[in-house]
């Protein structure tokens, strides 16, 4: 591809360069570098690209973009190079993005599921649709493997060229606040964005929650309609000064766009009453919890303001899968039940065992952990909310990586004060869970929490293969 072309969406380069230049891939990482690439330098936590500049092109680099004059013969010079990237890997694939009804889901808790019933639903509806997501990226039949919620942007508009190719009209994403601050979606105009909440997360990268919100506000500034949890406290910082037509939904306020009426829940799943100017539906839903009522709402509420009508909407939602990962029950020949998720957050962690406790007749007896080199100070909130919404708790690892996972849990017991049940503390996962189940009678629930989907453990800097399923079954049926 001529430099011409992979130029066409910036209007601040400039460059000595003849635009005639043939460029063979674009690339942010100086490892990757290659004969004719195109080398874009980006200034992160722990290392600038600037500093790898000439040796990619020695290496062979076409041409390097850069954020300041590095008197290199091959530069090109732009504002932001971040952003650039971005806007130069969507001129590399074709620009699909624009080929494409983009649906971005962003918030702390919700948006995998959020995702995966868009997807579910879009797909019964006739329109075809991608997934960019955590657990995994869909394009068309295809899965492809997930390395980051939102992916870096080369990788990004090739998955979305892919989705193109394959004949998708629609591709449903995570927006995660890190991607967004990081620009990874410059260029991209949404056609939908939906808010699912914000609780205290990330604050290790954002540092302050007032950051957080400002990036989770970047997708609201890039799209055509903003779907919005109007129960979240951030509700309406989160979308203050955008310039976006905004719908609202509710379990608590009548004046939502969108409320939820009668809501109950049951072991096979939430139902509740949809209520809208002129429309009713009733929703049955097949993960049980009240979080889901907000997660089959907004994914309702979204397709019915792009013009889906309001019954097949509703219908869709109710023939939508669970999610790996998300409340899913693990199959075992036992009297009671095991049950993994996906929770590693406070807010996650009650919704998880409110939506346990709800169908669940006997005790709760949950297993969980905090990331290492991860926001510290969840660690007791999740230590208070573990032992005031279970009967007995296990604290153990999470993915400790370079943190010592004993110094880890010394955090979590620190919210503990004097517990009016059972606690233990043991570091090794396994033997964690060896403890809960060997704990469980009938009726109880064992709660598996902070793995989910994942299929490993990050201990150092090995992942190492851990699958909980596989656990479970080696302890059950050695």
């Amino acid at each position: 591809m001529k430099l011409a072309e992979v130029l066409k969406n910036l209007d601040d380069a400039r460059t000595k360069l003849s635009l005639d230049t043939e460029i063979s891939f674009v690339t942010d990482d100086s490892r990757k570098s290659a004969k004719d690439c195109l080398f874009v330098c980006i200034k992160g936590k722990s290392f600038d690209g600037h500093t790898a500049a000439e040796q990619v092109l020695r290496d062979g680099a076409a041409a390097v973009v850069t954020e300041r004059d590095l008197g290199l013969p091959k530069q090109i010079i732009v504002g932001d190079t971040r952003a650039a990237y971005a806007l130069i890997c969507s001129a590399f694939f074709g620009d699909p993005c624009e080929k494409l009804n983009i649906i971005g889901v962003t918030g702390t808790n919700g948006k995998t599921t959020t995702c995966f019933v868009l997807h579910d639903m879009l797909e019964q509806l006739g329109k075809k649709c991608g997934l960019i997501g955590t657990i995994k990226n869909l394009v068309g039949g295809e899965e492809l493997p997930s390395n980051l919620t939102t992916p870096d942007p080369f990788e990004l508009h090739g998955l979305l060229r892919k989705m193109v190719d394959s004949g998708c009209r629609y591709c449903v994403m995570e927006a995660s606040s890190q991607a967004l601050e990081q620009k990874r979606t410059e260029g991209i105009r949404f056609r939908a964005a939906i808010f699912t909440n914000l609780t205290g997360d990330h604050l290790d990268y954002h540092e302050t929650f007032e950051n957080y919100v400002d990036a989770k506000r970047i997708l609201f500034k890039n799209t055509d309609l903003a779907v919005i949890n109007a129960d979240d406290d951030s509700a309406e910082e989160v979308v203050k000064g955008v310039d976006c037509h905004i719908i609202t939904f509710s379990t608590k306020k009548d004046s939502a766009d969108y409320t939820a009426k009668n809501i109950q829940t049951k072991g096979a799943g939430t139902e509740y009453e949809l209520v809208g100017e002129g429309v009713i539906g009733r929703v049955r839903f097949a993960i049980p919890g009240k979080f889901s009522v907000y997660n089959s709402m907004g994914a309702i509420v979204c397709l019915t303001e792009l013009g889906v009508p309001f019954p097949s909407a509703v219908g869709s939602a109710c023939a939508a899968k669970g999610v790996p990962g998300r409340i899913e029950v693990v199959p075992t020949d036992t009297n009671y039940s095991v049950i993994i998720d996906y929770a590693h957050t406070p807010d996650g962690l009650v919704n998880i065992l409110e939506a346990v406790r709800e169908i669940t007749s006997g005790r709760i007896i949950t297993v969980f952990g905090c990331g290492g080199d991860r926001d510290k100070k969840k660690r007791p909130l999740m230590g208070k909310i573990a032992v005031t919404y279970s009967d007995i708790v296990v604290v153990t690892s999470d993915n400790p990586r370079t943190e010592d996972p004993e110094a880890i849990i010394d955090d979590i017991i620190s919210g503990i004060k004097k517990p009016r049940i059972p606690v233990y503390r043991i570091s090794d996962r396994t033997s964690a869970i060896e403890k809960a189940l060997k704990k469980a009678r009938e009726g109880d629930a064992v709660v598996l929490a902070g793995k989910g989907h994942e299929t490993y453990q990050v201990i150092g800097k090995e992942k190492i293969h851990y699958d909980e399923r596989e656990i479970v079954a080696g302890i059950l049926y050695p």
